[in-house]
């Protein structure tokens, strides 16, 4: 059949919207009529080239939630009907990762990139006058129908907002896990957070959830620190010096428990600052994407080993998501998580080009695409 999407002719490149063909789903496969997408920096990312795609054209999107409209043959566990929310990783249950609790860096993600099944390199869902279109991390959200493999469906409640929980696919998650599982903020902790957009204002979340006694939020965009006070945040400021000197402050000249970078665009000197405001034992975690060939972070080695800090990595939170999402979902039901103040502006799909350049312009904490 086919269906409307935005895809990447080239990198760089700007999402246009063309009509696409959709195959049916096959086994272990559904097929998905979505309701929204959120307009995640990653796939911006995609479009830059600091994330090199392996196959052009290119359909993006990757935090979608709707309904599915067609199950493959032998695929179990899944209806017509059924509302679901996408994962943008995938969990096969079986990988030492999986079973190990670590779902985020499931085996099947090494061949997110391709744009084509995961246990086949040559096989496409997609498809634009004949010629393979990549999904992007096998679910492409910026379409309007995408058939997906199983492991990338999270089945929910009917009576849920589809146009608000499609943010639990990635950007609520991987914030708030970066500050709850990452960072493993405690209470009483004074934390850092460095850019709150979209995942950035989610660690905020996540921090004072966990606890935290001063949470620290930088951002040079007015507006996104407003909010950050908002969901959250006890201080806002526009420049990590400043965000250095309070946190010192206020833990007798220590510095913060933790450190988290969530900008746009990550590099060695961004995560420098972000460790050097960190105390003893401190933590430094850095969720945010960089271009792929950058290397290299001026930190000192001396302040690494004599204080024993850490700097990780955070991928998706190290959240599980065929659990997290509905945990978290449950979360919002009662309360304890928003997600509705998240989202600044909805878009068409044909405006997707306006949305990202509102992202960029620092406009919204959440642009999101209703279909």
């Amino acid at each position: 059949m086919q269906t409307r999407g935005a895809i990447l002719r080239k990198t760089p490149g700007t999402y246009e919207v063309v009509d696409l063909e959709v195959d049916d789903p096959r086994n272990g496969e559904v097929q998905i009529q979505l309701v929204a997408s959120g307009l995640c920096h990653s796939d911006d990312h995609i479009a830059t080239g600091d994330i090199p795609s392996d196959v052009l054209p290119w359909a993006g999107g990757h935090e979608g939630a709707g309904v599915i409209t067609k199950v493959g043959p032998g695929t179990r566990g899944f209806k017509e009907g059924d509302h679901v929310v996408l994962s943008f990783l995938p969990g096969c249950g079986r990988c030492r990762w999986c079973a190990t609790g670590h779902q985020n860096l499931c085996d099947t993600g090494a061949s997110l990139l391709t744009g084509a099944r995961f246990d086949d390199p040559g096989s496409f869902r997609l498809s634009l006058d004949g010629q393979p279109v990549g999904q992007m991390l096998g679910i492409s959200t910026f379409c309007e129908t995408t058939t997906v493999a199983i492991e990338s469906v999270v089945k929910i409640p009917d009576d849920v907002p589809l146009d608000v929980v499609c943010l639990l696919g990635c950007g609520v998650g991987t914030g708030w896990g970066s500050a709850v599982n990452s960072a493993k903020v405690a209470p009483g902790d004074t934390v850092i957070v460095m850019g709150v957009g979209g995942v950035g204002i989610n660690a905020v979340q996540g921090a004072r959830h966990a606890g935290a006694a001063n949470i620290i939020a930088v951002d040079p965009v007015a507006f996104k620190r407003e909010t950050a006070l908002k969901l959250g945040a006890t201080h806002a400021f526009d420049s990590m010096d400043e965000a250095t000197e309070i946190g010192r402050q206020l833990t007798n000249g220590q510095g913060a428990a933790a450190a988290i970078v969530t900008v746009g665009v990550v590099s060695g000197d961004i995560v420098a600052q972000a460790f050097r405001a960190t105390r003893k034992l401190g933590t430094t975690v850095v969720t945010s994407i960089g271009p792929a060939d950058a290397v290299g972070v001026p930190i000192s080695l001396t302040e690494l080993t004599n204080y024993q800090k850490k700097l990780v990595g955070s991928l998706a939170g190290e959240m599980v998501p065929s659990w997290s999402i509905l945990e978290q979902l449950e979360m919002y039901q009662s309360g304890a998580l928003r997600l509705d103040e998240l989202i600044t502006t909805r878009y068409r799909l044909d405006d997707i080009a306006q949305g990202y350049e509102d992202m960029h312009a620092g406009k919204n904490i959440r642009g999101l695409i209703e279909f």
